[in-house]
C-alpha cells in the first residue's frame, strides 16, 4: 500500500511543475495549476506540500522576471531576457517534473522563496 501511496505522491507532485505549462496559454495560469494542485493534495501528501511550494515559488519568480524583462522591452534589451525567461522555464519545469515523478525533491535555482 506504501509504495502506490508514494507512485500517487509521485504523481500529483509531478503534476505540480507540469501544470505550470498553462501559463502558455492561459494568463496566469502557470501560478493557477500548481497552485490547485497544491491547495487540493498539500494535507494528503507531505512530497506534494513540497513540490507545490518551490512550483508556485518558481512560478511567481518567473512571471516577476518576465514581468520586470516585459517593460525593459522600451530599451531593447527585454526582447533576449523574454526568450531567455521562456526558455529556462520550459527545461527547469521538465526537469522538475521528471525528478518528482522519481520522488526525488527539486529545487529550482533561480526562485525566490515566497511560500515558505
Amino acid at each position: 500500500m506504501a509504495e502506490a501511496e508514494n507512485k500517487q505522491a509521485n504523481t500529483w507532485g509531478m503534476l505540480c511543475h507540469l501544470l505550470a505549462f498553462c501559463g502558455f496559454v492561459i494568463p496566469f495560469g502557470n501560478i493557477i495549476g500548481p497552485l490547485i494542485i497544491w491547495l487540493t493534495k498539500k494535507d494528503a501528501f507531505p512530497f506534494v506540500n513540497e513540490q507545490g511550494k518551490e512550483s508556485l515559488n518558481f512560478q511567481i519568480s518567473m512571471t516577476i522576471y518576465a514581468i520586470i524583462a516585459w517593460l525593459l522591452c522600451f530599451i531593447l534589451i527585454g526582447i533576449p531576457l523574454l526568450i531567455a525567461i521562456a526558455i529556462s522555464q520550459i527545461i527547469l519545469v521538465i526537469i522538475a517534473s521528471i525528478k518528482a515523478n522519481d520522488g526525488v525533491s527539486y529545487h529550482y535555482p533561480i526562485s525566490i522563496k515566497f511560500i515558505k
